[in-house]
């Protein structure tokens, strides 16, 4: 009988393949790694730790990312969503795909006033806003057709409940208690 014949090179292509699979692997295991970084320099606040004062009044205290913003992780009406702080926004701002997936009620047109001109986006309200263990409840938004991404613009419809303080690289937030 006659054995198959074995080609000389399938040792070769073998170790061939093996090579590229390694490399493969080491570029994805590094794509990996780069990419949380890199999502750590862009939201260095993705844990928050949060304080209350003898007074009753709870504190956040955030970090600028390398852009010069301020970036959270927090939470609207229970769901994680990451923040942008924008002093410069009137109301809550909410990305329209994230305003579907958070189930947001549509609510009347109105006219924006943006950098890139004069938009149209739909009042709503939200039921509850976190940010660390600063907690608002029934605050005004507008779900924004126009932006993209899932990252909520943090504007003063939020911010006008709290005091804040910038220092160097960080912002205090600061909630009083109702009295």
């Amino acid at each position: 009988m006659n054995e198959p014949r074995r080609s000389k090179n399938m040792p070769k292509l073998l170790g061939t393949w093996m090579i590229t699979a390694a490399w493969l692997a080491v570029l994805g295991l590094l794509t990996l790694v780069f990419s949380g970084w890199m999502d750590k320099q862009h939201n260095p606040n993705q844990e928050i730790s949060g304080a209350v004062r003898q007074d009753g009044a709870r504190e956040v205290l955030l970090k600028r990312n390398r852009q010069g913003h301020y970036v959270a992780t927090g939470a609207i009406n229970g769901q994680e969503t990451r923040y942008l702080l924008d002093t410069g926004a009137t109301t809550v701002s909410v990305p329209e795909a994230l305003a579907r997936r958070l189930g947001l009620e549509y609510g009347h047109p109105m006219s924006a006033h943006t950098a890139n001109g004069t938009i149209t986006t739909y009042a709503t309200m939200l039921d509850r806003v976190e940010l660390g263990n600063i907690v608002l409840w029934n605050v005004r938004a507008h779900i924004n057709p126009h932006m993209e991404g899932e990252e909520v613009l943090l504007g003063m419809s939020f911010l006008k409940e709290l005091e804040f303080t910038q220092r160097g690289d960080t912002l205090l937030l600061r909630q009083f208690p109702v009295r």
